[in-house]
Formats: structure tokens, C-alpha cells, sequence
């Protein structure tokens, strides 16, 4: 159940030509649960989401809102690269759309309820604007929080002085995470107002700036026709779907038969236009009532639930009308659509240097501002640029010294440190013979294991005398053969006589 105890927000998420579908989100609100919308705290916007934002307090009819979404989308289907032709000016259309269709004090029912995300240039910063002065600051503002860039232009538009893009960028669905805040989006997912697909690959989803989008095959769909528009028709029908996923939410929480809390608002309440209001019931009297007279109160229920309110159907079913002249019929024939494909590559040039040359025309009244502009952020990126390269370029050289003076030191060190200083300076000498090595290498076996013995097997001597000698020979005449213990330190001289005494005695 919906808490009506407390306050309560509406966020409509950004979604390009999608936003159709929040016309139809907010036609079931309007229509069912009008207390959503009067009783609301703040109702937020971003991208094609403040627009219906905008209608709903500003007084639009929901019918003319949907009405102008559809002709823009034909506008740019008309075209050969559709939005991305030179000749398509999005931020133009939208303005004269809005123009022609705000009342004149829509910026004062809309300053202090209505929140539209924009997105400011200078910092990256999202920006929720929610006063205007004009209606001029309001259309720029829903201007603003639309453009896209490089799909819309390349100079963002201004709004009191401060240059904003795509509101969408950093918050494409406003205080999504306060409790009481009604979620609007055409993508299935978490929102609380969404298309429920049920498919098997919907486990994961993306979360795009605080957007739940999940990963199906019709969610793909819908991304790809969010910037490239579909048939019309396709629209109508995606309204028609946000109609009836409001009235699900409405009937799942319990709001669809409910009157709701009548409060006065501070900023004034929401006003339609009172002949469209009841010529719009007298039309659905007159359409349900011969269930009304059967006593059918579920058909007529069903019937509610699925078609949308007979003026906004009427107005969305003439805009997908197309207006056929007398050379349309020339202009579908096979020949001649041949024709112009072939000639697209010199025909597109020439529609795009008229283009540019309108563009320039229109644009002479701002030149001074936006130059201005493009010169202040080329002289910040040429700063940011030479402050980047300053700092690499002394984090190189600070490296490059290090590295040097390190290398040095491992020279220096290796000069003085050689493998010829882990020998002794005997090995070093300059010997004069193989005799005078082998002393110096008994010298150093002597100095390296000194109180040791080492055994020292003469094979060869005791080859030979087991060859030529007897089997028992006297012991004094090999005395110097076999194996011959010798002590490694230095000899007492006084002793060897004695020892060798000594051993002549016990042999004898």
C-alpha cells in the first residue's frame, strides 16, 4: 500500500522520444487518481521526462503534449539520418512546440513544485531547478535539460547566464531514492510505474544514472527507438502501455477507487480546461453506456482499463495521421524513391550547407555570447592541457635524475668491487711457475681449514706398487705410498724427529 500519510513526489525518468509513454503514465494519474498530482509535494522531471513534468502543472492538455511528441518524431523520420540529419533542429522544435502550447502564467504554477534535472557544463554537476521568473525561463530550462550533446548541437544553451546539457547525464530519475516518491520509467525495471516484461534473461539489469533498466530483448528495443523515434502508430501504442501500467499501480495499491486526501495546494491547484474535461465524459457516457444499461460493471471496467481517455485518443489518432498532397503519391513510387537514394550523396551536402548556412543566420544574434564561451573553455583546456604536461614532464625528469644518479652508483660500486677482491691477493699475484701455484694453493687450503686434516690418496703410487710388490711387503719400504695423514698447521719442528722415531720403533 501507498502511505498517503505523508508527503509525496512524482519523478518522471529522461527517455527521449519514449517520453510519450509518461504522457500516458500521466493521463492514467490525471484520470483515476487526480489527488496524486494536486496533493503532490514536488513532481520531477528529466529530459523528455520534465516535459510531461511541465504539462501536468502548468495546465497542458495531455492530448496536445502527446499530439506534439508524435510530430516531432515525424519530423525527423522524415529525414534520410532521421534526428541526426543537419537540417533537424530538436532545441528549435521544442521551443515553438512549448510556445505555442504553455499558458501564459504556466511558470508560476509550475516555480516551487516542478523540478527539472539539468546537468551544469562547468563542473559536471547535477542542478535541480525549480523557480522560474518567465515562461522563457521555463521553456529554456525543459530546452536545457533535453539537449543532448552533439545529437542536439554542439554549444549547449544557456539558462541565467549558466550553460546546462542533459539533465539526464548525471540524475536521469530525480530523488528516486526518497520513500515516498512515485517512479516514472518507460524501461522495465525497479521503477514503480515501468512495462513488465516477464522473460527469463531479466535477472540482471543496468543502472543507468539511478535508472533500472533490465536486460531484455524488449528493453533493447525501446533504448534503440529512445533517440531514433519509431512509427507513429508504435507511439500511440506505447501510451497506451503507460496508461495502463498507472492504472495497474493505482490497482495494486489500492488507489484506483479512492478519492484521497483533498488539500489546498499553496501553489495553486491543477486546472484543465473545462469544455475538453466535459466534452471528454460526455464522450466516455456515451461510449459505455449501453454496458451501463446491461448492468456489465466488469466489462465496463475492462473497457476503462484498456483504451485510453476518448480526447487524448482522438488527439494522438490524428497526429498519426499522415497528410497526403497531390505529390505524395509521385514521391511512393518505386522509381522515383530509387532515385533519390542514389542521388542521397549529392543531395545531402547541399541540404546540409543550407542547413548550416540557416543555422548561421539564426545564430548571429548569439554569436558574441557563444564565442565568448568557446574562447573561455579553449583557454581552460589549454591550461588544463600545459598543467598536465608540466607535471608529467617533471615526474619524467625527476625519474630520468633518480635513475641516472642510481646508475652511477651501481658503476662506481662495480669499479670498486670486482670478483677478483673475493679471492686472496696469492690468487691475484703474478706466479712464476705451476709450482709456485700449487704452493700458494696449499697455503690458502691451509689458512681456510686451519687445526684440519685433510686425507690425501696417493692412487697412483699404490696402483704401481700393487702391481710390481709383493703380497706382504715390509711396512718401512712403502712407508710413502697408500694413505699418508698429515696435519695442515704448521709443524713443530722439534717434534718431527721424535714422531718419527717413535714410528720406526714400532715397526721394528
Amino acid at each position: 500500500m501507498f502511505p498517503l500519510d505523508s508527503p509525496w513526489n512524482i519523478s518522471f525518468a529522461g527517455c527521449g522520444f519514449l517520453g510519450i509513454y509518461h504522457v500516458g503514465v500521466a493521463a492514467g494519474l490525471q484520470e483515476h487518481a487526480p489527488f496524486l498530482i494536486e496533493n503532490a509535494q514536488h513532481i520531477y522531471g528529466a529530459s523528455a521526462g520534465s516535459l510531461t513534468a511541465t504539462a501536468l502543472l502548468s495546465g497542458i492538455s495531455l492530448g496536445e503534449a502527446g499530439a506534439g511528441i508524435i510530430h516531432v518524431a515525424k519530423e525527423a523520420r522524415k529525414r534520410f539520418l532521421g534526428p541526426m540529419h543537419p537540417s533537424f533542429n530538436l532545441p528549435k522544435i521544442m521551443r515553438r512546440m512549448l510556445f505555442q502550447i504553455l499558458p501564459h502564467d504556466a511558470y508560476s504554477r509550475a516555480s516551487g513544485r516542478l523540478g527539472i534535472s539539468l546537468t551544469r557544463v562547468t563542473d559536471g554537476e547535477n542542478v535541480i531547478v525549480s523557480h522560474f521568473n518567465s515562461n522563457e525561463e521555463l521553456v529554456q530550462a525543459c530546452v536545457c535539460s533535453a539537449f543532448i550533446p552533439v545529437y542536439c548541437g554542439l554549444i549547449p544553451p544557456t539558462l541565467q547566464g549558466v550553460r546546462y546539457v542533459d539533465g539526464g547525464i548525471t540524475d536521469n530519475l530525480p530523488q528516486y531514492e526518497l520513500k515516498n516518491t512515485i517512479t516514472v520509467s518507460p524501461f522495465s525495471g525497479e521503477s514503480d510505474i515501468c512495462p513488465r516484461d516477464y522473460s527469463s534473461t531479466n535477472l540482471h539489469e543496468l543502472r543507468f544514472t539511478n535508472t533500472s533498466i533490465q536486460f531484455t530483448l524488449s528493453n533493447l528495443y525501446r533504448v534503440s527507438r529512445a533517440l531514433f523515434p519509431p512509427d507513429p502508430q508504435v507511439l500511440e501504442t506505447m501510451c497506451q502501455q503507460g496508461y495502463k501500467d498507472a492504472l495497474y499501480f493505482l490497482k495494486k495499491n489500492g488507489l484506483l477507487q479512492s478519492q484521497g486526501p483533498h488539500h489546498p495546494l499553496s501553489n495553486g491547484s491543477m486546472r484543465v480546461d473545462e469544455d475538453s474535461e466535459n466534452e471528454s465524459k460526455d464522450d466516455r457516457m456515451h461510449s459505455s453506456g449501453s454496458e451501463m444499461m446491461s448492468g456489465d460493471h466488469s466489462s465496463l471496467e475492462e473497457h476503462v482499463l484498456e483504451h485510453l481517455p476518448p480526447q487524448m485518443h482522438r488527439a494522438l489518432m490524428e497526429a498519426c495521421k499522415e497528410r497526403r498532397h497531390p505529390l505524395q503519391s509521385v514521391s511512393d513510387m518505386l522509381p522515383v524513391r530509387m532515385l533519390s537514394a542514389i542521388l542521397v550523396p549529392c543531395a545531402l551536402p547541399l541540404e546540409s550547407a543550407l542547413s548550416l548556412s540557416f543555422r548561421l543566420l539564426e545564430w548571429l544574434p548569439d554569436v558574441q555570447e557563444d564565442v565568448g564561451w568557446i574562447k573561455d573553455q579553449t583557454v581552460k583546456l589549454l591550461n588544463y592541457a600545459l598543467k598536465n604536461a608540466k607535471r608529467n614532464m617533471s615526474q619524467q625528469l625527476v625519474a630520468r635524475l633518480s635513475y641516472q644518479s642510481e646508475l652511477r652508483h651501481v658503476q662506481s660500486a662495480a669499479a670498486s668491487f670486482s670478483a677478483a677482491n673475493l679471492l686472496p691477493g696469492w690468487v691475484c699475484s703474478r706466479s712464476s711457475s705451476v709450482l709456485d701455484a700449487l704452493q700458494r694453493l696449499e697455503q690458502y687450503q691451509r689458512q681456510l681449514l686451519p687445526g684440519f686434516f685433510c686425507m690425501n690418496f696417493n692412487l697412483q703410487a699404490s696402483f704401481s706398487a700393487r702391481s710390481t710388490a709383493p703380497l706382504s711387503p715390509p711396512l718401512h719400504d712403502d712407508m710413502d705410498e697408500g694413505l699418508t695423514m698429515r696435519p695442515l698447521g704448521p709443524v713443530n719442528a722439534a717434534l718431527l724427529p721424535q714422531n718419527n722415531q717413535t714410528e720406526d720403533h714400532y715397526i721394528s
